[in-house]
């Protein structure tokens, strides 16, 4: 058994992890707050823009984007999400477990673009080639210009022709205790088009628009801006559920080590006690020898 001195200095060691865990916790409950409020605000916006997108892509005859075209799939560009930091359970290993499962199972060739540090840092160990690299958007709350950045950049790549679709890997915000990895298509946006023609098959749209642009033209304009929506929804349904993870996995960091200094308290007092015993032991040993 550990001696007295030891089990104090580790009961201290512990007692400081603690308080470390227990602040990241509440940190990440603060920032957690406001990631869930803009997730909750994106999710309607998104599904609006796609029901306006879907209704003035019923009043063009022939809908023509380069985002539109579909191509046999030969070349497919990955989009891996993780976080910018660690500590967070499971949340990075089980995108990138799918982002390995992705690639070993899809035959056709695959092009990696890593959002965050962590997804960068393994693929790059593994020595894998990147597209390129977006790393630190995650260490504040995730900005437009950002998403901009990165649907302009993947919309680049499918208009030229270098790659014939677009999937994001990321974690999804289902609640403070679950998260769920999602494979989603960006590009080419073939469920606008399905879904105007799916709507103009069976009636008219309900909401009759006025549009002051001529339906083709703001059509073009639109959809870029749609795919923008799409990216940005991704990387702030990421982040939210970065900070669940954490706050999850620092709360249980925080128990676990009180119920460790809870035993190691217990062992210091059965040492203290031994040790008390022995010397009362010795005592009255030497007094009966006298």
């Amino acid at each position: 058994m550990p001696n007295v001195l030891d089990l104090r200095r580790r009961i201290r060691t512990i007692r400081n992890t603690q308080q470390i865990t227990r602040a990241m916790k509440m940190v990440a409950a603060a920032r957690l707050r406001r990631a869930q409020e803009a997730v909750m605000s994106r999710r309607p916006y998104s599904d609006r823009m796609l029901s306006v997108l879907r209704s003035v892509a019923a009043r063009v005859e022939q809908p023509s984007h380069p985002l539109l075209v579909e191509r046999p799939v030969q070349r497919i560009l990955l989009v891996l999400v993780t976080s910018d930091r660690g500590l967070c359970g499971a949340f990075n290993s089980n995108a990138i477990r799918a982002a390995q499962y992705y690639r070993a199972h899809h035959g056709e060739q695959i092009s990696l673009l890593a959002v965050g540090r962590k997804g960068r840092d393994f693929f790059r160990r593994h020595k894998v080639a990147m597209v390129s690299e977006h790393v630190d958007w995650f260490l504040r709350p995730v900005q437009w210009a950002h998403a901009r950045s990165l649907a302009n950049e993947i919309a680049a790549l499918y208009a030229d022709e270098s790659v014939d679709a677009v999937d994001f890997i990321y974690n999804e915000f289902k609640s403070m205790l679950s998260q769920r990895v999602r494979v989603e298509r960006i590009l080419p946006v073939k469920a606008v088009i399905r879904g105007s023609a799916a709507v103009a098959a069976q009636e008219p749209p309900r909401v009759d628009y006025i549009y002051e642009e001529p339906p083709a033209e703001l059509f073009r304009t639109l959809l870029p801006r749609y795919v923008e929506s799409q990216v940005y929804r991704a990387l702030v349904e990421s982040q939210a559920a970065e900070l669940a993870a954490r706050m999850t996995a620092m709360d249980a960091a925080t128990n676990n080590a009180g119920e460790l200094i809870d035993t190691l308290t217990l062992n210091l007092n059965r040492a203290r006690q031994a040790a008390i015993t022995k010397e009362i032991i010795e005592i009255v040993s030497g007094a009966a020898a006298q």
